[in-house]
């Protein structure tokens, strides 16, 4: 009798335990529902493992997370951020997802991915791998506020949170450094600046990060009152040269540099042609990244010279990248300043 007592006792503590065991796990376990760019509310439960990034890949090495990543797009590999902080990238992240326009759904399917990460204005992509069972989160952040929200959204989802708020923090660091002087800027004295996109006549308009770029450093943005899109609008070029800019950037990605801006006798009555105040940006960089920081402080070192003649833009970015990367600013392709 005394037996059997103890064997029942044994199997009730046995019942017990497992049965503690699950209520802690199902109590650790946390299900986010976001509500994406494209409106649809997603379920993720976190933390996520295996994740197929097409769009957010400078956030990877930003909250060291490669061991949660199955897959990237094909142009991540030529990243040079990606390079320099896993220079055999290849090897961890076989490159067999494609891309978010063209997706190699095959392998995308056998990847598993709990979850992928894409640009909203990818839809067709979008739905069709919804329609085969993959959970995805679309993102498109319009303006600064957005884009940390979608790095603190990484945050949860990869449980990194004290790594964000540390790239935050960095970011900030520059943005303060340029607000407290470009502030000091009289109205009558705050340049024109507009920012080309993917062709000479396609530019930054009213909705987009590059718009909040220009309004942060002070320039002012005579393409802001177009509201479209994704952030860049085709115009003439006559509209352009009504506009008169003081100063144009060229987005890194484009086959378009300053010297054929420079070269076009089209463009030689606007105002930064002829003073030589045209310049290309990154070739690499994304602006949906902490990066998003040294870019600002180079293009507003370009339109105020005078008020940062005394800032080291090679320090600076070196400090934030260390404090955000963990490699040098050297490391990586560096901006033409």
């Amino acid at each position: 009798m005394e037996r059997r007592k103890g064997n029942a006792l044994k199997r009730s503590l046995a019942f017990a335990c497992v049965f503690w065991v699950m209520v802690a796990g199902s109590l650790g376990a946390e299900t986010i529902t976001h509500t994406d760019k494209t409106g649809r509310a997603v379920n993720i439960p976190v933390p996520v493992n295996r994740v197929v990034d097409y769009q957010t890949i400078e956030l990877i090495p930003a909250l060291d997370i490669w061991d949660k990543i199955v897959g990237i797009g094909t142009w991540a590999y030529e990243n040079d951020l990606m390079r320099a902080t896993m220079p055999d990238i290849e090897k961890i992240i076989p490159p067999v997802a494609g891309s978010g326009g063209d997706l190699n759904m095959e392998f995308l399917l056998k990847l598993k991915p709990d979850l992928v990460i894409i640009a909203s204005s990818k839809t067709e992509s979008i739905r069709f791998m919804e329609a085969n069972g993959i959970s995805v989160l679309a993102v498109f952040p319009y303006n600064l506020k957005e884009l940390y929200d979608v790095i603190r959204l990484h945050g949860r989802l990869f449980e990194k949170a004290q790594k964000v708020e540390a790239s935050i923090a960095a970011m900030e660091s520059i943005f303060n450094l340029i607000t407290d002087r470009v502030s000091k800027i009289q109205d009558r004295e705050k340049k024109k600046v507009l920012w080309l996109g993917g062709k000479p006549t396609s530019v930054a308009c009213g909705i987009g990060i590059t718009n909040d770029v220009i309004r942060l450093v002070g320039g002012i943005n005579p393409a802001s009152s177009i509201i479209q899109g994704y952030g860049f609008a085709d115009v003439s070029l006559e509209q352009i040269v009504v506009w008169n800019p003081d100063v144009i950037f060229i987005s890194g990605y484009t086959s378009c540099t300053a010297q054929d801006i420079l070269a076009n006798p089209q463009w030689r009555f606007i105002k930064a042609v002829k003073e030589g105040k045209v310049y290309k940006g990154p070739a690499r960089w994304s602006t949906w990244s902490p990066r998003l920081a040294p870019i600002a402080l180079w293009a507003v070192m370009k339109i105020y010279p005078e008020s940062f003649k005394d800032v080291d833009f090679e320090r600076v970015a070196d400090g934030f990248f260390m404090k955000t990367y963990g490699i040098p600013y050297t490391k990586i392709t560096r901006i033409d300043n």
